[in-house]
């Protein structure tokens, strides 16, 4: 517990002095300055009226970080969640941000909207909640903006927000990050007091003072509208990158924090299986499905319990229709069920998105139908059932025996031989007598020479990244090196990253060395990709929710290097290999 929160702290701290703070550095700033400011109006306040009103203005930067904590740590720990339970779209919080801090601004300039905001928190007794005097509700707007940029550690959070299951780890690296990467701006909030203290023009030009602000808050709206401080942030080499690395990377956090693997009541003898084993185990009962929000292949999209098939021999089957290991490993999983199924078998396949576009069911249905997926499958969005099984692959195989209790875990690909020997061995015990038909010959195509890693586009994912350019958030112009280095990717022209992916906007292409016999794409939009692979090219068309392309085939595994145009407003998400 303590080193996940001096984790969370240091690596707080590190984002707090990073180019990352740019976008809220001139609101706190100002805020410093305000608080100070104010405190020349107690002299016309009633005698009793003054203490309360200096300790007020004398406590508003501490205010304003409060309420970014506060914000922050809220907006981290339950926003994935919650948008992932009302399905709306990423930017909701920031946009909510903005509007804030649009609001805030008018307030400051003009007196009357101000009052109109007070309005609502009149019978409380610290009435300007959300004018300029307060701070809190300024420090709650500034937090939800200032969630977006904060780098590696952020990104294991919001796994662990995704999984629907936050512990008291989770909240205690969210809270320490928060005041890790407060502590700076508060400084910067308390330096703005103290110049303003020093210099009498301040106290001078009130007025003034309250529309600059005002004007600063609504022009840093609009910059982070278009996407402004992004563009400084890449224009600024990134001196904390080193530190970031050295507290560990959204991987190694991930893996402190045993996101994939919360052990509870329920699951906790799952540790008694061995990955692959080659004989039955007994790994304790099968943890309930959970978090599920939609059915497909049941009658009428009726869920399914485990309760309920005792009886039979059940296989879960951990998947993402984008990832191409999971179909290498689907049609193996298919031939069981129609295979075994008349026999006691009944599979069920948890769809655990890796991306967004994976939540969306429609787009899960028509991959399961290009799959020839027939059996159950249960969407998993929040990452609910894939927790409770403590999973941290796709593929991943839990087969349970007719009692409930899980006997056989395989992780990745390949095992299928053993696996149906398992699944055949359990069906005998739990049907004496039964006759079985005669086993599945297919061919085991899991790559067995060494291929490039997964390369993922996503911002806060990238491992092999080679080309010129901060690789950070936003819209910004990229260039490829003539000497790129082997299973590394370079962007070429302007992008648009997130966190999802890469978007093209102009002139943009990927240049990929790799080292495989295929070469996958994981893409959406609509337009031609333009491949170019020794002095050749061919074309993909691109056209729907993203999916997996194949766009090299060659028939061995080597090294080699291909350049993909992308046209705009298409987005690339991963390559993988086999």
């Amino acid at each position: 517990m303590y080193t996940v929160a001096l984790i969370g702290f240091v690596g707080g701290l590190i984002t707090g002095i990073s180019p990352c703070i740019l976008p809220v550095l001139p609101v706190v700033f100002f805020s410093g300055a305000q608080s100070s400011r104010d405190e020349g109006d107690t002299d016309t306040d009633a005698p009793d009226e003054r203490p309360r009103k200096r300790f007020a203005e004398a406590s508003r930067p501490y205010r304003v970080i409060a309420g970014l904590v506060v914000s922050f740590a809220t907006v981290t720990l339950v926003g994935s969640s919650l948008l992932s339970l009302l399905r709306l779209p990423q930017d909701t919080f920031r946009w909510a941000g903005l509007i804030v801090l649009t609001t805030i601004g008018v307030g400051l300039i003009f007196p009357a909207v101000e009052r109109l905001l007070e309005k609502p928190f009149s019978r409380l007794p610290m009435r300007q909640v959300g004018s300029n005097k307060s701070g809190f509700g300024l420090g709650l707007a500034l937090g939800v903006l200032y969630v977006p940029c904060a780098g590696p550690v952020l990104a294991a959070i919001v796994v662990a927000g995704a999984t629907g299951e936050i512990g008291l780890q989770t909240v205690a690296l969210t809270v320490s990050f928060a005041l890790g990467a407060a502590l700076p701006l508060l400084i910067f909030a308390l330096a703005g007091r103290r110049i303003v203290e020093r210099v009498s023009a301040f106290r001078r030009r009130q007025r003034g003072i309250r529309i600059a602000g005002g004007v600063m808050m609504i022009g840093l709206a609009v910059a982070l509208v278009f996407d402004v401080p992004a563009a400084l942030q890449r224009a600024i080499p990134d001196y904390t990158g080193s530190l970031q690395d050295s507290v560990g990377g959204a991987d190694d956090l991930t893996s402190r924090l045993q996101l994939g693997g919360i052990v509870t009541d329920e699951n906790r003898e799952l540790s008694n299986c061995d990955d692959g084993a080659e004989q039955l185990q007994n790994c304790g009962r099968a943890p309930a499905l959970s978090g599920i929000s939609e059915w497909f292949n049941t009658p009428g999209g009726a869920p399914l319990r485990l309760d309920d098939l005792r009886g039979k021999v059940v296989l879960i089957d951990f998947w993402a229709y984008s990832c191409i290991n999971c179909q290498r490993s689907i049609p193996h999983v298919v031939d069981w069920y129609n295979r075994y199924r008349s026999s006691g078998l009944e599979v069920i396949g948890v769809h655990t998105p890796e991306y967004a576009f994976e939540k969306v069911p429609s787009n899960v249905a028509d991959a399961a139908k290009r799959l020839d997926i027939s059996y159950p499958i249960a969407l998993d969005p929040s990452f609910s059932t894939w927790t409770a099984y403590r999973n941290s692959y796709w593929p991943a195989q839990y087969l349970i025996d007719a009692s409930g209790t899980v006997r056989h875990i395989e992780f990745g690909e390949g095992g299928y031989a053993n696996s149906e020997r398992l699944i055949r061995e359990l069906l005998t015990q739990g049907r004496p007598g039964v006759a079985l038909p005669e086993s599945s010959e297919r061919g085991d195509t899991t790559p067995t020479d060494p291929t490039t890693p997964e390369t993922y586009l996503g911002v806060g994912k990238v491992v092999n990244f080679a080309g010129g350019g901060s690789y950070e958030a936003g819209t910004g112009d990229f260039t490829a090196s003539a000497d790129q280095a082997a299973d590394t990717f370079a962007l070429n022209g302007r992008w648009t990253l997130d966190y999802q992916g890469a978007t093209a906007v102009a002139d943009s292409s990927v240049s990929l060395r790799y080292r495989a016999k295929n070469v996958f794409i994981v893409v959406g939009g609509t337009g031609d990709l333009r491949v170019t692979r020794d002095g050749v090219t061919s074309t993909v068309l691109i056209d729907g929710p993203p999916t997996l392309h194949r766009i090299v085939s060659t028939d061995d595994n080597r090294s080699g290097q291909v350049n993909v145009s992308v046209p705009a407003g298409v987005q690339v998400f991963s390559f993988t290999y086999g």
